[in-house]
């Protein structure tokens, strides 16, 4: 994986997640952790090698700052999903899960969401589409970073404990994070990098 100038980011990494659960990608910053999930996302086009991952119904992949679509709060939630109103109750229920129980009587309302809503709300959110999606994969590209570590505790454990057969890959600054991942990845300068069971 490079940079388009041919400066080398990541260099002979070689992953299987197969008997992994989580895996942590930490670094300082410029040396390629964002870069290595828009490579695994098939938009990063300078990189080599070979990357396979589930049919895409089975991976979602949560930005910093989530995509609200304009539109009904339930629509805001299902993207990409398509809306469903006989999944209302489970859907309030995740809400509550996710601690957004304020908004269960507002999936009606259409607005710019990604106004009104706090971006730790939005990150929350995400984490509500995780929960209907179900996917087999998930990665998380600084997913928490506007919530405390409470939270991004308690929105792990909560994935973790409702999705046991969901293999999560993040990107993340804090050390916190390492109590919800089993493996950590280090991206170093010069394509380096390091692979630690925790």
């Amino acid at each position: 994986m490079y940079l388009p100038n041919g400066d080398i980011l990541v260099k002979s990494c070689s992953l299987d997640m197969q008997d992994k659960h989580s895996l942590l990608i930490m670094g300082q910053s410029g040396v390629g952790k964002s870069t290595m999930l828009r490579t695994l996302a098939g938009i990063w086009p300078y990189a080599k090698g070979q990357i396979t991952l589930p049919n895409e119904n089975k991976f979602l992949f949560l930005p910093q700052k989530p995509y609200l679509p304009l539109g009904s709060l339930r629509r805001a939630i299902y993207y990409p999903l398509v809306e469903d109103k006989a999944q209302d109750d489970k859907l309030k229920e995740i809400l509550i899960m996710c601690q957004l129980g304020k908004l269960v009587n507002k999936l009606d309302e259409v607005d710019d969401w990604s106004r009104i809503l706090s971006l730790g709300e939005q990150q929350r959110l995400a984490f509500a589409r995780v929960l209907l999606y179900k996917p087999q994969y998930v990665f998380l590209d600084e997913a928490t970073s506007a919530t405390d570590e409470a939270l991004e505790q308690y929105l792990y454990s909560m994935l973790i404990k409702e999705l046991p057969e969901l293999k999560i890959i993040s990107i993340g600054h804090r050390a916190s994070l390492m109590e919800n991942h089993e493996y950590k990845l280090t991206l170093y300068s010069e394509g380096k990098w390091s692979l630690e069971k925790l």
